[in-house]
C-alpha cells in the first residue's frame, strides 16, 4: 500500500516523488517537465518530452516542493514556478476527470439523474457512483456505492454538468470498462490534490448506504 493508499501490483512502472523519496505506482504521482525557459510545466498526460520529475498526487506534497525549491533541486538549475501553481493543478485534473466521463457518456457507458442512476444502482450496471460535492448530503444518503465498485464526490454540480452536456448535476454513473477505471484513476489524483468544497468530498468505496 502506497502513502496515496494506492494497492501497488505485480509488474506496475513506478517512479520516485521528489518530496517523500519514495517509489510509488505512476498513477499516483503527477509528472513535471522544464521548459526551455525554465518553467516548470504540469505533464498530467505524461506525453511532454524530458526528463520527468515526479510528485506524489497531494496536495500537501506539491506545497512543500515548491516551498522548499524542490523543482530545481531534482532539475539541477533555476526554474520557475508559476504563481497559483498548484491550484492550476487541480484545475487542469478536474478537467481531465470531466473530459472522461464526457466520454464515457456519448460512448452510453454514463448516466446521470437520480432515477436513472438509481436504476443502474439496482440493476448492477453502475460500477463508480459519482455525486457533486455541493449537493444536499440528504439527497446523496439515498444512493449507495456499487457492490465492489467506488464512489467519487470531489466534482461541484456544474463540472459534473459539463461532463453530461448540462447546467448542473448531483448524481451521475458510471458502467464498467476501460473508461471508468481511467476516471478512477484520475479522480483518486484530483482527490489528492483538490480541497474539499463542500459536504464531504471524497472517492473511495465508502457510502455504502442503502
Amino acid at each position: 500500500m502506497t502513502r496515496g493508499g494506492m494497492t501497488k501490483t505485480r509488474d506496475e512502472a513506478e517512479r520516485r516523488c521528489i518530496v517523500t523519496r519514495e517509489a510509488e505506482p505512476r498513477r499516483g504521482l503527477i509528472r513535471f517537465v522544464i521548459a526551455p525557459d525554465g518553467l516548470v510545466v504540469p505533464d498530467l498526460a505524461e506525453k511532454l518530452p524530458g526528463r520527468g520529475i515526479w510528485v506524489a498526487a497531494d496536495r500537501a506534497a506539491l506545497d512543500e516542493a515548491v516551498k522548499k525549491k524542490l523543482f530545481a533541486k531534482a532539475a539541477r538549475a533555476q526554474v520557475t514556478v508559476p504563481d497559483g501553481f498548484v491550484d492550476m493543478i487541480e484545475a487542469g485534473l478536474a478537467d481531465r476527470v470531466v473530459h472522461l466521463v464526457s466520454l464515457a457518456r456519448k460512448a452510453g457507458d454514463a448516466v446521470c439523474g437520480f432515477e436513472k442512476v438509481k436504476s443502474w444502482l439496482s440493476e448492477g450496471r453502475a460500477r463508480v457512483l459519482l455525486q457533486a460535492s455541493d449537493g444536499s448530503e440528504r439527497g446523496k444518503g439515498k444512493l449507495w456505492t456499487p457492490e465492489g465498485g467506488r464512489w467519487f464526490g470531489h466534482l461541484t454540480s456544474s463540472e459534473l454538468g459539463l461532463a453530461f452536456g448540462r447546467e448542473s448535476v448531483i448524481h451521475g454513473a458510471l458502467a464498467g470498462g476501460g473508461l471508468s477505471k481511467r476516471v478512477v484513476e484520475e479522480a483518486n489524483r484530483l482527490m489528492g490534490v483538490r480541497e474539499t468544497i463542500g459536504g464531504e468530498g471524497s472517492a473511495g468505496k465508502g457510502k455504502t448506504t442503502k
